[in-house]
């Protein structure tokens, strides 16, 4: 019972949280890409980190740059630098958001990818500025099928106010 009440309790702190994404709001995220739960035909195990910075140019709507280096089983691309750009709206002001993303990935010296992408997540506040971020994602290869990407990640972001 305890732990009901105290998950009803975190719920509706979560809910009633006012993310307020309003323009001139800075973003700063991290995630380990080893929690990076995801499929395609191409990888094994998966290690990495990521790093994102934002900036909220209007209210809801935050641009993105991120950087990641990643590692994973894979013979063709094992080892892997990412640089990406991306666009995210904030559908509700209670953190759900829809994200699109493009990336150019290099790996190994000689293989390169522009991967766009697109991401649905929702950003749960544990304090007015922190947040834990689970998203569900799709990154799509056009060099090769078999790097085309779905999953499911979870970071941590901070959104930096000025008041």
């Amino acid at each position: 019972m305890k732990k009901i009440v105290i998950m009803f309790v975190l719920l509706v702190m979560t809910i009633t949280a006012s993310a307020q994404f309003q323009e001139g709001k800075g973003y700063l995220g991290a995630s380990l890409t080893g929690l990076n739960l995801h499929y395609n035909s191409a990888d094994g195990f998966n290690l990495g980190v990521e790093a994102k910075a934002g900036y909220l140019f209007r209210d809801n709507w935050m641009l993105l740059g991120e950087a990641s280096l990643n590692h994973n089983g894979s013979e063709a691309v094992a080892d892997h630098i990412t640089i990406g750009a991306g666009l995210r709206y904030y559908i509700i002001q209670n953190g759900l958001f829809l994200g699109v993303n493009g990336k150019y990935i290099h790996a190994n010296h000689d293989y390169n990818d522009v991967m766009p992408g697109i991401e649905v997540g929702y950003a749960f506040f544990i304090n007015r500025s922190v947040t834990i971020e689970p998203a569900i994602y799709y990154d799509h290869s056009f060099n090769d099928s078999n790097y085309s990407t779905v999953g499911l990640k979870i970071g941590l972001g901070i959104y930096l106010f000025d008041d």
